[in-house]
C-alpha cells in the first residue's frame, strides 16, 4: 500500500519506519529539510520538502494514488486542514490528523475527520495496562477507549455460557478460540476448559470486567 505522512518529527519519523518496514510504500513531507535528513540514508521511502498543505506539493507526492494520509505536524489546525483536504477533494480513503486538544476533537469529528490525541490515547492505555494485570490486549480503538483483549478463560466462567458474563455496552466477547479454532460465539455458546477469549471492553468499565472476570 501507498501511505503519505505530513510531518516528520518524532511521531511522524517512527510511523514512516513503522509503515516502511511493513512493507508499504511511503512518502514524507516536512518543511525541514533537518527533520527529512534526520531518516537517514537507509529510508526506503520518498521525501519531500515543503508545506503540507500545498496543493503542489501534494500533487508531487501524488496523493491521487495515496491508500492513506496522516498528518503529524505540530499544529492542530494544520493537521486538520490538510486531512479534509486529503478526504475531500483528493478523495484519500483514509485520512488521520493528530490532534493535541481532546477539546476540539469531538467538533472534528462532526466534520467527518478521524483524529487521534496521543495524550488521551496513552492515558487511557496507561490505565488500561495498570488495570488489566492478567489480560493481553490485541487492538486498542480510537484514543484508547476501547480494547479488544485476550486471555485464557477463567475457572469461574468454566461451563457458564456467553450470555451469562455479557454486560451489553460494557463487556462483549467478540471470539473464542478453541483447539486452534476461533469462531464467534452465540449467547448461548459454553466455556470449557482451555479456551482462549477474545473481549471487547470500553477502558471505563476496566472495574467491571475485572469483578467478572476474577481477576485481583
Amino acid at each position: 500500500m501507498k501511505f503519505l505522512v505530513i510531518g516528520c518529527g518524532r511521531v511522524g519519523s517512527a510511523l514512516v519506519h513503522t509503515l516502511s518496514a511493513r512493507g508499504h510504500k511511503v512518502t514524507v513531507i516536512d518543511r525541514d529539510q533537518r527533520a527529512i535528513s534526520a531518516l537517514g540514508t537507509q529510508f526506503p521511502g520518498r521525501t519531500l520538502v515543503g508545506t503540507g498543505f500545498d496543493h503542489d506539493v501534494l500533487i508531487q507526492a501524488e496523493i491521487d494514488r495515496c491508500d492513506g494520509l496522516a498528518s503529524v505536524t505540530g499544529s492542530d489546525e494544520t493537521n486538520v486542514v490538510i486531512a479534509r483536504l486529503a478526504r475531500h477533494m483528493f478523495q484519500v480513503p483514509k485520512a488521520i490528523a493528530r490532534v493535541y486538544d481532546p477539546r476540539k476533537m469531538d467538533m472534528y469529528r462532526r466534520l467527518g475527520i478521524q483524529t487521534l490525541n496521543p495524550i488521551t490515547w496513552g492515558s487511557n492505555r496507561i490505565a488500561e495496562l495498570l488495570s488489566y494485570s492478567q489480560l493481553d490486549t490485541i487492538v486498542s480503538l480510537g484514543n484508547g477507549e476501547v480494547d479488544i483483549v485476550e486471555t485464557a478463560v477463567p475457572m469461574l466462567w468454566i461451563g457458564r455460557t456467553v450470555s451469562a458474563v455479557t454486560i451489553p455496552s460494557e463487556v462483549h466477547i467478540a471470539a473464542i478460540t478453541r483447539r486452534d479454532q476461533t469462531f464467534l460465539p452465540t449467547s448461548g455458546t459454553v466455556f470449557h476448559e482451555g479456551d482462549i477469549i477474545h473481549v471487547i471492553v470500553p477502558a471505563l468499565s476496566a472495574e467491571r470486567f475485572k469483578g467478572i472476570f476474577g481477576a485481583q
